[in-house]
């Protein structure tokens, strides 16, 4: 296999992956891991997706994920790990540092081009989490039945029909009124409390849109992004030379994505978990 050519950035912002979840698309995501070059890598919560968490399933390309990261932790990558509503258990170690990893609520950075960037997920606005984890919960669990739905549904679309793939939960959020209300709501209120403390970006994810627009009240204006996730828009941020865009993984890269060698093919999760050690052993050195 060739070697891949490694894209550099300055920063990486990942949020909302689930791993541990059906719905996750670990392959994807591993690829484009191994396509990127970071120097500092936020992930900007819900990367374990510990409420689902289950031991029946947790895939390879869902611990090779993480073996990626902790590679590069053992590579001296600065890695921030921002607490989201799915991994809020990792809130009892807020401060917690191993390495090049340390766990937090937010991040505040001063980038290269001057200006300020203000880090978290963004689940401190979601009234279902506030005021009745079980509501959260249970919506959650709809959420991730649904994709079950959809993924029958492309199997359907796709093998029977020949056509292309549906995303029904993502028609439904987009199309009820009350999900566009709140996502609206939540980038005014992240953009208002970023203008507020005058920071020139305000970097969520938990709502799980891709976006990046400026937004302005009367007391001035900021630059607001999302990552996205990696459930249905497979999506990132990237910093790079001053310039911030919205990486989407698409199904022309899936043609390109990387062939896992022999050896790959044969680790099973025993022996992936042994290489998780020897990273971490390194982490210690």
């Amino acid at each position: 296999m060739d070697k891949i050519k490694k894209r550099k950035l300055d920063i990486l912002v990942l949020s909302d992956v689930h791993l541990g979840t059906y719905g996750c698309h670990a392959k994807e995501l591993l690829h484009y891991l191994k396509t990127v070059k970071p120097k500092t890598v936020i992930l900007n919560g819900d990367i374990i997706d510990i409420w689902q968490f289950s031991k029946r399933y947790w895939p390879k390309s869902h611990m090779k994920v993480v073996k990626h990261l902790m590679h590069w932790m053992s590579k001296g990558v600065k890695i921030y790990n921002v607490t989201g509503n799915h991994d809020e258990m990792l809130r009892k170690f807020v401060g917690f540092k191993m390495g090049s990893l340390k766990i937090v609520n937010k991040v505040i950075l001063e980038l290269d081009n001057g200006k300020t960037a203000w880090f978290f997920h963004g689940d401190v606005f979601d009234v279902t989490m506030q005021h009745g984890k079980w509501l959260a919960k249970l919506g959650a669990v709809g959420y991730d039945t649904l994709i079950h739905i959809n993924s029958f549904a492309n199997f359907i679309s796709e093998k029977i029909f020949k056509k292309g793939k549906l995303s029904l939960s993502k028609k439904i959020k987009n199309s009820v009124k009350s999900a566009v209300k709140f996502i609206n709501s939540f980038e005014q209120t992240a953009a208002d409390i970023g203008i507020y403390n005058k920071y020139d970006y305000v970097v969520c994810g938990h709502i799980h849109q891709p976006e990046m627009r400026e937004i302005e009240n009367v007391h001035g204006k900021i630059m607001y992004l999302n990552s996205g996730d990696w459930i249905e828009n497979l999506s990132a941020l990237e910093y790079v030379d001053g310039d911030w865009k919205i990486y989407r993984f698409d199904e022309n890269e899936r043609l390109n994505m990387i062939v896992n060698t022999r050896e790959e093919e044969e680790l099973n999760n025993n022996q992936l978990f042994d290489n998780l050690v020897e990273e971490f052993n390194l982490l210690k050195h």
